[in-house]
Order: structure tokens, then sequence, then C-alpha cells
């Protein structure tokens, strides 16, 4: 077979030196950043393309006959072109910690209120994904409550609890370089597999050979013989196995 066209059309050869310009920003504003539309942040996140929207865009709602706009959390790293959302790398990690503390029964008020202080203490418009985060996220959390005009949460040392958590739990699939976070491993943490915004631009890739993960899934699918593809692709069978079931995991979330 040839695997030409497996990554969407593109050699996978040279996958990590060029991105699709539809629906992206420029390769060069891209490079080192990170580049995902709303529908492929959220299938990385496991969520909706509506939250998604609705967290970096923002959006309006009627109660009681009054129109109540939400602001976004925070502006993306690319710049908003033709009403189309785009977001770097530090955006989907920060995007992450917002997912993850919602599930985790956090408001997105606490959440917002937190972000607020944070990009104080962090000294950066986009504190969770920070080394700062990592450490004092706890302290950061409960000193946003305290300076807050929100009321006491009822539950507060639950929630204290939960918000530390969610924060040890999440900073163990990251890597940290120059105080913020530089690579996701997406897949339980394993070594296997990495988002990267200097590779692939941002895309889930195997680490050691780069040849995204949805192209060697769509390989085994392909030819039915992980063996295969791996022998065809050069790459571990061990590697293959995760790609596959990383893969699985988001069309299962889907």
């Amino acid at each position: 077979m040839d695997y030409f066209h497996l990554a969407g059309g593109v050699d996978i050869s040279r996958l990590p030196d060029m991105v699709s310009t539809q629906g992206h920003s420029s390769t060069v504003d891209a490079i080192g950043v990170g580049s995902y539309t709303a529908p492929e942040a959220a299938r990385l996140l496991k969520t909706s393309a509506l939250n998604v929207n609705r967290w970096l865009r923002g959006y309006t709602f009627r109660r009681s006959g009054k129109e109540h706009h939400i602001p976004p959390l925070w502006t993306t790293q690319h710049t908003e072109i033709e009403e189309h959302l785009e977001i770097g790398f530090r955006d989907l990690i920060e995007l992450r910690f917002v997912k993850e503390f919602l599930d985790a029964g956090v408001g997105l008020l606490a959440i917002r209120n937190c972000l607020d202080f944070a990009r104080t203490c962090a000294n950066d418009e986009r504190p969770f994904s920070t080394r700062r985060f990592q450490t004092d996220g706890r302290t950061i959390f409960l000193q946003s409550i305290e300076r807050s005009a929100e009321p006491k949460l009822l539950d507060l040392k639950r929630r204290q609890y939960v918000f530390q958590q969610v924060v040890e739990r999440t900073f163990k699939e990251l890597d940290i370089e120059d105080d913020a976070v530089a690579r996701w491993r997406p897949f339980n943490g394993k070594q296997s597999i990495v988002i990267d915004p200097g590779r692939a631009f941002g895309q889930p890739v195997a680490s050691q050979s780069g040849v995204p993960t949805v192209a060697l899934a769509d390989a085994v699918e392909a030819e039915g013989s992980v063996e295969d593809v791996a022998r065809i692709f050069e790459v571990p069978v061990s590697v293959v196995r995760d790609a596959v079931q990383f893969e699985d995991g988001l069309k299962r979330a889907a």
C-alpha cells in the first residue's frame, strides 16, 4: 500500500516540516506554537467543539428578558481570522486544566477567578501551564477565592483537595522547560506518544520517529497487522499498539 496519503494527504516523512493552510494560520506563525482548530482541540481534550468555542470566544445568553455576555477566558495565541478560532499549544494545555477542573466539580467562576489571580502570580497570560502553578496551584486557588467577591464555597476543604489532585495528576503527563509546559504525553503519560508544538505543529506523534499516531492507527486498520505496520514505518511494535489504543480512545470519547 502507498502510505503517502495516510496523514490526511500529506507525505508523513515531511509532516513535521509542513502544515495545511486550510483552517490554520501560516506555517511561520505555527512553528513552535502549535496550531489547532476548535474541533481538533476538542478531539484531543475529549470534549465538544462547542465547549472550546464558549471558553475561548465567550458566549451570550438571555435570562429574565435580559441579555448577558460572558467574555472568553483568555485571548488565544493565534489571531482570529474571519471568525475562525485557532489555538496554540499553550492554549490547549490551559483548556485541559479548565476541563479537568470542571469535570472535578470546580465551578467556572472559581476557575475564572483563579486564572485572573494566577496571571499575576505567574506573570504569564496562561498561568495554568507554568511551573509556578505546578508548585503553588493549591495556594493560588485558595488565595483567588479569598480575594474574589464570590461567596465562600460551601465545601471549600473538599474542593481544595480536588483542585490539588487535578493539578498533581495533570502535571504528571506534562514536561516543563523554561518555566512553562513544553510537551504533553497524552497516552497515560507514557513516553511513546508526544504532543510537542515544535514537532508536526503540535499533532500527536510517536516520540522517537515522529510518525503521526493517526497514520499508524489508519495503517493498522488497512493492513490488519500491527507487526506489518511496525516494519513498514520502522517503529517498535509496542509504539504502534500504543498509537492504535490512543486513537481508539479519542474516537470513543467523541
